[in-house]
């Protein structure tokens, strides 16, 4: 009798034990948190900001791998379900396979649409079964790390595989991950092909770039049709008939992402002697006269623009503003902006513009080579970039 109850108490004993360690068996074979990857991956940004470039490189390649493995965990969670007969009865409608999922308590699948609509909102799907399925497989790839480890080859000289690293970045950012990466990465492609010298796949990134600013587009999209656009015409018209202070009084631009853009192809087209260049300059010029002037607005709530030599002493005396205009090039833009002038004919715009830079010392490099122009003008042309 006694042994009987020394068999029990062991058992109960053991049953207690079970019970116990159970639950951490079941926590140890679950699937790995859907933050972990990102955890990993702002832990690469961190020793890339560092300096550890190595070790940044292993962290974003470790992060690909977490954030693939747990979104193909998913997919397989709603493959399975969709692959249920009762399912594939009910179609391709999505909210008759959330219902289904819910009455049934399919957990995995429950799981998977919740990750899914956290990053892409359910109404793009169109109530598709199958296109939340093809979503929730794009959602493997990670187009933020791709564009890391491009960084990581970049800044070690390694310009093919940053160039092939980008470009699979770009091509892969369709997930919703990251919205505006498109413009960052396309600017990064763009520098490559400038660095190697390969213009005219830098000017067809430079352009796709510019697809993407509304006001740019409908002109171009004009232009090409041998249409010459009103606003085109009017801005123009202005610059070279009543000068620099008319022209930044009368239109305002902000951009900031299709600046650049206008810069280097305003730099290109007037060292290679195309006529645009005017076009591309004038607008970046524009756009960073805006930024300037509306930065100054909000130093100075009474400041209003009216002369440009009073704009350029503004900029001087402003910290912030002289960083802008050294990080954005304002005076070589201003430079070729009249470079451009005068290439097309438009000498009087030319030497105005050229002026206004000679009397600036901030201007440095660009103030010289203004002067140069005064007192013997001619038309830039170069075979690389500046």
């Amino acid at each position: 009798m006694l042994k009987n109850k020394n068999k029990m108490l062991i058992s109960f004993v053991f049953l207690l034990l079970f019970l116990q360690i159970r639950p951490l068996v079941v926590f140890a074979q679950q699937g790995p948190n859907p933050r972990d990857f990102w955890h990993v991956f702002e832990r690469g940004k961190l020793m890339f900001r560092q300096g550890d470039y190595s070790g940044a490189f292993n962290a974003f390649e470790d992060a690909k791998r977490q954030k693939f493995l747990f979104f193909e965990r998913l997919e397989k969670d709603l493959i399975d379900l969709l692959s249920i007969s009762e399912v594939r009865r009910m179609g391709d409608a999505l909210d008759w396979v959330e219902r289904f999922i819910q009455e049934r308590h399919y957990a995995g699948a429950a799981d998977a649409l919740e990750e899914l609509y956290y990053r892409i909102p359910k109404e793009k799907f169109n109530n598709s079964a199958k296109a939340a399925l093809a979503a929730l497989g794009s959602l493997k790839e990670f187009p933020e790390a791709e564009r890391c480890l491009g960084d990581v080859y970049l800044i070690e000289g390694e310009l093919d595989l940053a160039l092939r690293q980008f470009q699979k970045a770009l091509a892969l950012n369709n997930s919703g991950d990251a919205p505006d990466m498109e413009t960052e990465l396309l600017y990064k492609i763009a520098e490559i092909r400038r660095t190697r010298q390969e213009y005219n796949e830098m000017e067809r990134t430079l352009l796709a770039i510019l697809k993407k600013d509304r006001l740019w587009s409908s002109i171009a999209e004009k232009v090409n049709n041998n249409e010459v656009p009103f606003i085109l015409q009017a801005m123009n018209r202005t610059l070279i008939n009543n000068g620099i202070n008319q022209f930044i009084t009368q239109y305002r631009y902000k951009n900031d992402e299709s600046a650049e853009a206008h810069r280097l192809l305003g730099f290109y087209y007037c060292l290679s002697g195309r006529p645009r260049a005017q076009e591309h300059l004038m607008f970046a010029f524009l756009i960073q006269n805006t930024v300037i002037i509306e930065e100054l607005t909000l130093q100075r709530f009474d400041f209003t623009y009216t002369r440009h030599d009073a704009l350029i002493a503004e900029i001087n005396r402003s910290p912030l503003l002289s960083d802008y205009a050294a990080k954005n090039e304002y005076f070589k833009t201003a430079y070729y902006l009249g470079a451009s002038l005068y290439g097309n004919g438009n000498t009087a715009s030319a030497r105005e513009i050229w002026n206004f830079l000679s009397t600036f010392s901030a201007a440095g490099e660009w103030r010289n080579r203004a002067i140069a122009q005064l007192r013997s003008p001619h038309n830039e042309r170069n075979v690389e970039m500046p």
